[in-house]
């Protein structure tokens, strides 16, 4: 291999520079041009089905899909502006021609977001993430107005279109941010830059994306590792887990749990489950108070515990707190009890992997309840592992069993048990046809591309 010269070498490292340089000066550039644009029409789309009037469509790109041709359909269906990667489709000023479309939208994000002097709370984790920003936005809604993501918008497309929805009425903002792949939260934070972080726990899921559990605890501590460099803010930590807790070390937090011995600021205690979560909570020095609320699952208590914490530091009233978490009502089929004039369905069929699946049967076999039938779904994108995941799940039920489990899917197909599987929900869909059930308290529980929440109009 030839070594390069020292004049070589700088010859190289300048001309490295320059085009660094150069890239930095075009992207501030087109995104002043986009923010200009942005300011006139404070709305973006990037469907060229929804185009309301004024906004500014962003062409994005797919592995199925280009955005770039379907520029001019969205302005003749009324946008102002469409932002575009593709040269070609310019036909007049109305197209801003940028680099890369998902990397402007980003940029003029992150620009956004810097205008605002705000407190901005950053949310991820393995499990529950969701669940848990919609109980801070419910908790602190009770005293400010504030912006959060919506539904489950958390990756990067969903994130910066939430950061663009930032206006003058905004006193705070809770942002959830998801990730499947090393990097995709390290990504996510750079555009949001949240002030406060809150990791909800790290577990099994998405491995074949991040190729081990390690790395799950890597990008998930990417949160951390952006916080870490900013010295006023602050994390929300669950002192029942030693890994957060590790990564977290050194850095200005408050805690919450469920174990008294860790001395949490916010400690907590499942009271049951019948078939819904009521649990106590206090603060250091406070007296226990109960909450009533409409979620399944006495792993939420830490999703419950997370909200006060957040609720309690920004100054929401313990009265607020309580009645806030004793409202919520769970929605996209997470966590939900959902009375059918035939049974008593426990939906948490969103998405599933080893963690929460553990979560979930454990939950359910705790429940003074019954009878008991369970339906689970295949638990998607654990790589290598998956057959060994999946055996994990049928041992589990067998070692500990609790009545009637029916098994959907490929991946549990291939699995050793003496349950009943199918092959897909269409097959479970005919078997309840034929054999309906009755008066069952039923666990529904699965990836979201198993489709198991269209058994409810089944049962």
């Amino acid at each position: 291999m030839k070594q390069l010269s020292f004049f070589e070498s700088k010859k190289k490292w300048y001309s490295i520079e320059l085009c660094t340089f150069a890239a930095l000066l075009s992207r501030i550039m087109y995104t002043e041009r986009l923010y200009q644009a942005f300011s006139e029409h404070p709305l973006v789309t990037t469907d060229s089905r929804d185009c309301p009037e004024g906004a500014v469509f962003f062409a994005l790109k797919g592995a199925s899909f280009n955005g770039n041709r379907f520029a001019k359909m969205a302005l003749e269906k009324g946008c102002s502006y469409a932002v575009i990667d593709e040269p070609e489709y310019a036909e007049d000023d109305r197209y801003i021609v940028v680099p890369d479309t998902l990397k402007a939208l980003q940029a003029l994000a992150r620009h956004h977001r810097r205008q605002f002097d705000i407190p901005v709370i950053g949310i991820t984790g393995t499990n529950g993430k969701t669940t848990t920003k919609e109980l801070v936005a419910a908790v602190l809604s009770k005293k400010y107005h504030i912006l959060y993501t919506q539904g489950n918008f958390n990756n990067d497309i969903g994130v910066p279109k939430t950061l663009l929805q930032l206006d003058q009425s905004h006193q705070l903002a809770v942002v959830e941010m998801g990730a499947s792949h090393p990097g995709d939260i390290k990504t996510l934070v750079e555009i949001v830059e949240p002030s406060y972080g809150l990791i909800t726990n790290v577990g099994r899921a998405h491995l074949q994306g991040f190729g081990s559990f390690e790395g799950v605890v890597k990008t998930k501590g990417e949160l951390y590792d952006f916080l870490r460099s900013r010295q006023e803010s602050l994390l929300f930590v669950n002192s029942d887990n030693e890994i957060l807790m590790a990564l977290a070390e050194g850095m200005r937090q408050v805690t919450y749990g469920t174990e008294a011995a860790a001395s949490p600021k916010v400690l907590g205690r499942v009271d049951h489950c019948a078939p819904l979560l009521h649990f106590s909570w206090k603060t250091e020095g406070g007296t226990w108070q109960e909450v009533q609320t409409q979620l399944i699952g006495s792993y939420n208590i830490l999703n419950m515990l997370a909200a006060i914490s957040i609720g309690l530091h920004f100054g929401v009233s313990e009265t607020q707190i309580n009645q806030a978490l004793s409202d919520y009502t769970p929605t996209n089929n997470r966590s939900q009890l959902e009375e059918t004039a035939n049974n008593h369905l426990i939906i948490d069929a969103y998405n599933a992997n080893p963690t929460s699946m553990a979560a979930a049967l454990d939950n359910f076999q705790l429940m003074e309840v019954g009878p008991k039938m369970a339906i689970l779904g295949d638990m998607k994108e654990l790589g290598a592992v998956s057959s060994e995941e999946h055996q994990k799940v049928v041992d589990r039920i067998a070692a500990h069993p609790f009545g009637e489990v029916w098994l959907v899917g490929e991946e549990f197909k291939k699995t050793t048990t003496d349950c009943r599987t199918f092959n897909n929900v269409e097959e479970v869909k005919e078997a309840l046809a034929l054999h309906p059930r009755h008066n069952h308290y039923i666990l529904i529980k699965g990836s979201n591309s198993m489709r198991l929440s269209e058994l409810k109009g089944c049962l």
